[in-house]
């Protein structure tokens, strides 16, 4: 049997007061949401300081919001700034636990039973369900890294019931049982990022289990910001412009609302046409809002005189 890591440190950082200056985990919320601004992330200030709980306490962060408000990007960019691995398992209906968490080999298993035929079966059968033979999904990987990653568990919303109560034992515990292998205890916590987008309720104990933070569409001066950082040439009269039209589209009866990835697209296409001034070229503002409107409905919706009409309030 191979042998298991230790058991994680798990005293409480409450009971460390005084030592989470020393701790480069603990970051405070200014350090933060500086850090995550280098990674081209502007957070406002309740996340950051979701953030700083998450860490301190080492729990859960759970980010609820519609699609499109930057909910992932958030998982990216802390990943950036504790300069670690970002391990991220994405949901869907039908998702189980050996697609999350491990699964053998079978086909080195299977040759492996075929080259060592007549020996020992329970000698083989000890070497085929080894370390050499198993294979790591995102959940297992998370907890078995020397250094803490960040684990983004991504929509937890499209997953079944069974396999939310199966995650909610893992974030719990942080072990896991393989029945041919052992127990296997986290190396070190993960800093874990669930996201939901509403499709499903989840349950009471995953939400408790959890910080929560619910992620909205920025306001103008923050989607401004956004744009500024990430796109090059993007100036700061453009890029209010940019943020002020989006906010007015967003207000519109549209099937789809364009999110903060859409409104990146729409600046970076924008600045490659060479556009400094919204009102100077409004043939070209209403050619590109394919970078926005992404259905049938939403797209013959807006008509020439809906852009203008929405340009006209865009000072």
């Amino acid at each position: 049997m191979p042998k298991l890591p230790p058991e994680p440190d798990r005293e409480s950082p409450l009971s460390q007061r005084g030592e989470g200056a020393k701790n480069p985990a603990m970051l405070s919320h200014n350090k933060i949401a500086e850090g995550l601004a280098r990674a081209g992330y502007i957070a406002e200030g309740e996340l950051a300081t979701a953030i700083s709980l998450m860490q301190l306490l080492k729990r859960p962060l759970l980010l609820e919001g519609e699609a499109g408000v930057g909910k992932t990007a958030v998982a990216k960019a802390l990943a950036d700034v504790h300069e670690t691995e970002l391990i991220r398992l994405q949901c869907y209906e039908g998702l189980d636990q050996s697609a999350a968490l491990y699964e053998w080999n079978y086909q080195r298993q299977l040759l492996a039973i075929q080259a060592h035929q007549g020996r020992d079966a329970a000698a083989v059968e000890e070497q085929i369900f080894s370390e050499k033979y198993l294979l790591e999904r995102p959940l297992l990987a998370a907890i078995r890294r020397k250094k803490p990653p960040v684990l983004l568990i991504d929509e937890i919303d499209r997953a079944d019931e069974e396999f939310e109560a199966f995650l909610l034992e893992l974030l719990s515990d942080f072990q896991v049982s393989i029945p041919e292998f052992g127990t296997v205890a986290a190396t070190t916590i993960p800093h874990v990022v669930l996201t939901s987008n509403g499709t499903r309720e989840l349950s009471d104990a995953l939400r408790r289990r959890c910080l929560y933070h619910y992620v909205d569409y920025p306001d103008v001066d923050r989607e401004a910001r956004i744009i500024m950082a990430r796109i090059n040439g993007a100036g700061t009269s453009l890029a209010l412009q940019i943020a002020r039209m989006v906010e007015s589209i967003r207000k519109e009866d549209l099937r789809k609302v364009p999110g903060v990835a859409e409104t990146l697209d729409w600046a970076a296409a924008l600045v490659g046409l060479d556009i400094s001034d919204m009102h100077d070229n409004p043939e070209a503002i209403h050619a590109t809002l394919m970078c926005l409107l992404k259905t049938r409905e939403d797209k013959s919706r807006f008509t020439r005189e809906v852009t203008e009409r929405l340009l006209g309030r865009v000072a």
